[in-house]
């Protein structure tokens, strides 16, 4: 009987951990043709950067943007904040002098609710109808990021996969090393869609903004106020620069915070150099809320 019970519990293993119907597959871009070119931080080239796919020329100042938010609106659905961190917000490409574009290609346009639903130059950015970039995800069997997804990439009153295809159609469409003409030969669709997800995630984990300012003494608080200087110089202690730091409220209540950067080689794998922010703070001088959760909005995670 021992060898029968055994089996079943290796049976009973591989159903919980394993989707047999998927494997996964690969989704990094094919930069072979970048070994050898000159290597230069995007937006100091001195050079023309003649080959877009290993290096960041649209979109060259790099934003990791995250959230601090207190409450998901579908806390009854099981959509939870992180307990002790902050969320992701995005990977935002600006260009070198600041301004930014858009939904750069409408080809690959997945957000159900484009905001701006039309373009400076009154373009019309139509709703997606198709299926969830959720589904893009589980194609290629990455149910480990997908997991990380729905712990640290929380959407406001609707369900996170929207907030996720919003950020790649507004601004991966827009950065040059996510663009279809980098996973070739042998692109599969949607490739592009799921690195660039991993790719967020990975540099977000470089700024754990919760434990950098817990570890200065400032935690959430609905009975203590903070001002901006001690905030940002707890980051830049951690960071060497100074990042933005939004705030709604007439400037009171904290929920963004902004890191800049250039980068050498490609965004998905190249080197990030913190940078100034570019963007003046929203946020007063002094009186800064830094909010506690409700204390029903959260999960506890795993990093």
């Amino acid at each position: 009987m021992f060898p029968i019970g055994l089996a079943a519990l290796v049976s009973v293993v591989q159903a919980k951990f394993h989707h047999p119907w998927t494997q996964n597959l690969p989704t990094y871009p094919n930069i072979e043709a970048c070994v050898g070119l000159p290597v230069q931080y995007s937006c100091e080239n001195t050079t023309v950067l003649t080959d877009s796919c290993c290096n960041v020329v649209q979109g060259g100042l790099v934003l990791q943007t995250q959230y601090w938010d207190t409450y998901t609106g579908l806390e009854s659905q099981g959509q939870l904040l992180p307990q002790g961190s902050w969320s992701i917000h995005g990977l935002w490409p600006d260009n070198c002098d600041s301004s930014f574009d858009q939904y750069c290609d409408l080809s690959r346009q997945y957000d159900p609710n484009p905001s701006p639903s039309i373009l400076p130059d009154g373009t019309v950015v139509p709703p997606y109808q198709g299926p969830s970039v959720r589904t893009f995800i589980q194609d290629f069997g990455r149910y480990d990021l997908l997991k990380y997804m729905d712990a640290y990439w929380i959407n406001l009153g609707a369900p996170n996969e929207d907030f996720w295809a919003h950020e790649f159609s507004k601004h991966a469409t827009c950065t040059s090393t996510f663009d279809v003409a980098c996973y070739e030969p042998g692109y599969q669709e949607h490739q592009e869609v799921v690195n660039f997800y991993e790719t967020v995630t990975k540099v977000f984990q470089m700024y754990p903004t919760y434990n950098m300012l817990a570890a200065a003494g400032i935690v959430p608080s609905n009975t203590t106020t903070y001002t901006l200087s001690q905030i940002t110089n707890a980051l830049y202690s951690q960071t060497g620069a100074v990042p933005y730091l939004g705030c709604y409220g007439h400037g009171t209540i904290l929920d963004e915070v902004w890191y800049f950067h250039h980068v050498l080689g490609t965004e998905q794998y190249g080197h990030f150099k913190t940078l100034n922010s570019t963007t003046p703070s929203s946020c007063a001088e002094t009186g800064i809320w830094y909010y506690e959760r409700t204390a029903t909005s959260e999960q506890v995670v795993s990093y």
